[in-house]
């Protein structure tokens, strides 16, 4: 069985190397012919440093590769997905698909996986998310992630396709409720990420995780989520690592923002889109999120910090 990844920024390159490393054959697309031409000479990718990238896995720009795969990872950005798979729905048919992004996109309001039923309605559509660093990935570090694919059937077969001897995969039916969560705690995680930035403290940050998360369930449960999801890997897990680490370019991008800095254009921050998408998404349903709302408003350059913190700190006190 052959697995294509389509996409060679850090996490389809990590998931290229660690599945690669368990004697499995691995098709990795990237767009750009000189990316390519770099990995195969120096088995590196410019992506991972000090990451090398074993035989087993083969670097292309040829997209025909692709179509010989049986599984074929999309690791690329939420607001790309919907491009590429119109663009290549031809040969995509009948394929096992799996979304290895965490976004809504911002003109469709549609997750990942709905992307992949409305432009190619005859695959096999399944996510792949949860709490991960590209790096840790790749160096063979313990990881658990979550796999949801509305067919348990053919998400046991991806389970076990895809899972390797250090990167451990759960299993669940709920796809909306796993790609919300980790589209969400996205959000989240820039909101905590101004918080320390502004110096406003430790404190301040459990209370904006915690609160955020009540936001997070509030709005996958009114699409249709089930309540344990975000309990889970892809919910609750993935926003505890997002929100605490350095390493975490969304919590990165928030640091920024609370600090007034400036922060690099070409580090894709999946969040900044996801919270403007998340604001329409809200206001179709009638739901309040306030902390969601809020970084909306951050990323927009339309209010300041301070300003922000004012808005949560004046609303009306509450049950919790």
């Amino acid at each position: 069985m052959k697995i294509g990844v389509a996409g060679a920024g850090a996490f389809g390159t990590a998931l290229a190397i660690t599945i690669g490393l368990d004697g499995r054959q691995v098709i990795l697309w990237a767009r750009d012919q000189a990316t390519v031409q770099t990995m195969r000479e120096t088995r590196q990718s410019p992506r991972l440093a000090g990451k090398t990238i074993p035989g087993t896995v083969h670097p292309t720009d040829d997209i025909d590769r692709l179509a010989g795969c049986d599984v074929v990872l999309l690791a690329m950005p939420a607001q790309a997905i919907g491009g590429f798979l119109a663009a290549n729905a031809n040969w995509l048919a009948g394929k096992r698909l799996v979304a290895c992004c965490k976004g809504i996109d911002i003109e469709t309001m549609r997750g990942p996986s709905q992307s992949i039923e409305s432009l190619v309605p005859d695959a096999v559509v399944a996510t792949l998310t949860g709490p991960s660093f590209a790096a840790d990935i790749a160096s063979g570090l313990p990881t658990a992630l979550t796999l949801a694919c509305a067919d348990d059937s053919e998400g046991a077969y991806l389970q076990s396709a895809l899972s390797t001897a250090t990167l451990r995969l759960y299993r669940t039916t709920d796809v909306v409720g796993s790609e919300l969560g980790g589209a969400l705690k996205n959000v989240m995680a820039i909101a905590c990420g101004a918080c320390i930035g502004a110096g406003l403290g430790e404190s301040a940050r459990a209370a904006l995780l915690t609160r955020g998360f009540a936001e997070m369930q509030r709005l996958a449960l009114s699409n249709g989520a089930r309540p344990e999801t975000l309990m889970g890997l892809s919910g609750l897990g993935d926003l505890a690592l997002t929100c605490t680490s350095d390493l975490s370019r969304n919590y990165q991008f928030g640091l920024s923002i609370g600090r007034g800095e400036d922060f690099d254009p070409s580090v894709t921050v999946e969040g900044a889109k996801t919270a403007i998408a998340v604001t329409k998404l809200a206001k179709r349903d009638g739901l309040e999120l306030p902390i969601s709302f809020v970084v909306a408003d951050l990323v927009g350059r339309n209010i300041t910090v301070e300003e922000a913190l004012r808005q949560l700190l004046s609303r009306p006190l509450k049950e919790e």
